[in-house]
């Protein structure tokens, strides 16, 4: 996968929880960034504008809300497969 992929998180944000393993279960590599760190928090709400978890960088592009609302778009970004975006309506 060629576009870099960061997600902000929270460690109680069961949206995260599900994204991750989603990313996990679909070959995704990405980078885990925690929300309750103030400084990682200052940072996400500049980049962003928004204070909600989970936010998902994929390359340029960023998706934030729930996870069911997420993981379509980011298979997007990905071009991946129907079948391996499907894997997101399962976990």
């Amino acid at each position: 996968m060629d576009k870099p992929v960061v997600i902000y998180t929270t460690p109680t944000c069961p949206d995260c929880h599900a994204l991750k393993r989603w990313l996990e279960a679909s070959g995704i590599p990405y980078e885990e960034r925690d929300l309750t760190d103030v400084t990682i928090m200052e940072e996400a709400k500049a980049r962003t504008g928004v204070r909600v978890a989970p936010i998902t960088f994929v390359g340029d592009e960023f998706f934030y809300g729930t996870f069911a609302s997420q993981w379509p778009k980011i298979a997007a970004a990905f071009d991946l497969t129907a079948e391996v975006a499907e894997k997101g309506k399962i976990l």
